[in-house]
Order: structure tokens, then C-alpha cells, then sequence
């Protein structure tokens, strides 16, 4: 009897592992993974005015609300007219610039938009 117990539990933990191996499995094919998204992009983010837009793939998203120092120029710590840093999906409907100086702003997707909401000058 211990040898069909011990038989009939070896194979069980085998269904067992076997299960969270094909879940854990599935975790690497996840939707929201950038990868999958699109790629990474080195990206050159337009700060003389503030931090409101950015522009990925043929589509332009916003930052809700812009940051800036209260003149739309941009906050301390970011450069002037832009920063260099990269452009990363992070969802169907997000893109997230992130810099060497750890600043990160996530921008959300302007549906239907075919230029900039706002020029800069």
C-alpha cells in the first residue's frame, strides 16, 4: 500500500508542477509586455514649454496634466528645449519616457489625433 500511495503522490506533484509550469509559462506571453507592444525608441522629448506631449508609432499621446513650472517652461531638472531619454509602451493606450536622470512620465493615447495638440515656439 505505501509503494501505490507513494506512487499515486509522485504522481500527482508531477500534475502539479507540470500545471504551474504552463502558468508560469504563460506569464512570458503576457499582452502588456512592451516587447510585444512595440519596441523601446530612443527619443528626443520636447520640454521648452512643458512636459505635454509625445508622438510614438503615428500616434500622438499627452501628458494630463503637463508638467512645467507654472511659465510652461519646463520643471527643474529637465533640460531646455528637450530631453533625450526613451519612448516605451507600456500598455495598448500608453507610452512612458523614462532618462539617465530618472525623471519617468507616462503619457495616454490622444484617440483619433493626426498632429499636436499644442505647438511650441
Amino acid at each position: 500500500m505505501y509503494v501505490l500511495a507513494s506512487a499515486g503522490t509522485r504522481a500527482a506533484s508531477a500534475v502539479a508542477v507540470a500545471c504551474l509550469a504552463a502558468l508560469l509559462g504563460g506569464c512570458g506571453s503576457s499582452p502588456a509586455e512592451p516587447e510585444q507592444l512595440g519596441p523601446a525608441v530612443p527619443y528626443g522629448l520636447s520640454t521648452h514649454c512643458g512636459i505635454s506631449e509625445a508622438h510614438y508609432q503615428d500616434r500622438y499621446y499627452e501628458l494630463v496634466p503637463p508638467l512645467h513650472d507654472g511659465n510652461f517652461n519646463p520643471p527643474d531638472g529637465w533640460g531646455n528645449p528637450s530631453q533625450i531619454g526613451i519612448l516605451t509602451p507600456v500598455s495598448e493606450t500608453e507610452v512612458a519616457f523614462t532618462d539617465n536622470a530618472g525623471h519617468r512620465v507616462t503619457f495616454t493615447l490622444r484617440p483619433g489625433a493626426t498632429t499636436w495638440k499644442r505647438l511650441c515656439d
